[in-house]
């Protein structure tokens, strides 16, 4: 068996692509940074020639591309520490579980505080139903949930599309939110931080409560397909099954780029929308993900990318810190940025900040063995009895 290269107990890949999904997912979320993105039609919103061509850029090769990466390997981390507690002989739920709470914990301080977009809420949500979920054979697994995932998918479109066909007034294409536009400049732009904490709440219980309880047939079989990736040991067997990696690769971004151009080329309606985020965004996500494992395989590309690896190794400070420069720039309280860049200098600006977290990732990791929140999520987990063995311990 050829096995990639591992830094102690990790596996260098899996980071390298932490990292790009990282990336990919501040490019995204960064639109809703400097925007009131969750309320506008972002079809007509971006209407200078430059915002049209960035976003165009953005909606077909990132959005809804990257984050199913990250929930795919939250997934196979899941799965690497449930086998890692089997081969020990320790129990695993009550470990997990104390460390889910921790990270459901840092997802409510991060939505309410600073961001209403978390996700870590959500997974966390999501890794308690697999604490069950990662006991099922890997065949049951992948295929529950590609079950799971396709079938209210389907069903969404499907009845999306009957809509639009029998009575496309309800579906009500390019709508906008004034009023909640309104309320997220003033909040968001010239509002104090209680404003936009009051604001922040609100727009969380509405939007991101919602869709963390929605994230069950959106984010879990995601996570789920991971643990099954795991289970078939998909990096530490990447170079002997390089062929069918690749194979899969050039289908997955062939078809991915052709469903997210859909909307383009026939006409920006709601269930083509749907189609191009819900099946191109995750058959992307898998094309993007195979040619980087490839890519992994030659011992140049690892040594270039490996400062990515770093940032994707310190993945939860690198995701909050994200959020927290992001609402600093932006919001009113700190540079009152929103509303006043377009969107191929938030993109500038996501590259940037993204560049700096790897150099300081870089030289965090020199000193020490983990980023300060991973500490603080390890401490919880083991409490004052941390050894130095599960310190070193770094899988997601």
């Amino acid at each position: 068996m050829n096995i990639l290269p591992t830094i102690g107990n990790r596996i260098e890949a899996m980071d390298i692509l932490r990292g790009f999904a990282l990336l990919g997912i501040f490019i995204a979320n960064m639109l809703t940074f400097h925007s009131p993105y969750f309320y506008i039609d972002q079809y007509t919103y971006f209407s200078t020639p430059s915002d049209v061509a960035s976003y165009k850029l953005i909606n077909l090769f990132v959005e809804a591309s990257f984050y199913p990466i990250f929930a795919m390997m939250f997934g196979y981390g899941l799965n690497m520490q449930y086998e890692k507690a089997i081969a020990n002989g320790t129990s695993y739920v009550p470990m997990m579980a104390r460390r889910l709470a921790i990270l459901m914990g840092f997802g409510i301080i991060h939505a309410l505080f600073v961001w209403s977009g978390d996700v870590l809420f959500t997974y966390a949500l999501m890794g308690f139903i697999m604490l069950a979920a990662v006991r099922i054979p890997k065949k049951w697994l992948f295929w529950i949930a590609m079950t799971v995932y396709l079938l209210p998918t389907f069903l969404f479109i499907g009845g999306t599309y009957l809509l639009t066909i029998f009575n496309p007034n309800q579906l009500m294409d390019g709508f906008v939110n004034i009023q909640q536009i309104e309320l997220a400049i003033t909040a968001y732009a010239h509002g104090t931080y209680g404003e936009a904490l009051v604001f922040r709440i609100t727009e969380w219980l509405l939007i991101g409560l919602t869709s963390s309880f929605l994230g069950v047939f959106m984010v879990l079989p995601l996570i789920m397909l991971g643990a099954a990736f795991s289970k078939w040991k998909l990096f530490e067997r990447a170079a002997e099954m390089k062929g069918k990696i690749a194979i899969v690769g050039i289908v997955t971004l062939l078809v991915g780029v052709f469903i997210k151009s859909w909307p383009y080329i026939d006409g920006h309606a709601y269930y083509k929308t749907l189609t191009q985020q819900l099946i191109g965004g995750p058959i992307l996500a898998i094309g993007y993900a195979s040619v980087i494992i490839l890519l992994c395989q030659l011992p140049i590309f690892q040594v270039i990318f490996r400062p990515i690896s770093k940032a994707g190794r310190m993945s939860l400070t690198t995701y909050l810190m994200q959020s927290i420069i992001a609402t600093t720039l932006f919001y009113g309280y700190g540079f009152g940025l929103y509303g006043k860049v377009d969107v191929e200098t938030g993109t500038l600006i996501a590259v940037g900040v993204f560049a700096i977290q790897v150099i300081f990732a870089e030289l965090w990791l020199l000193k020490f063995r983990m980023g300060p929140f991973e500490w603080l999520w390890r401490k919880g987990t083991y409490g004052k009895n941390m050894t130095k063995k599960e310190e070193k311990e770094q899988a997601l």
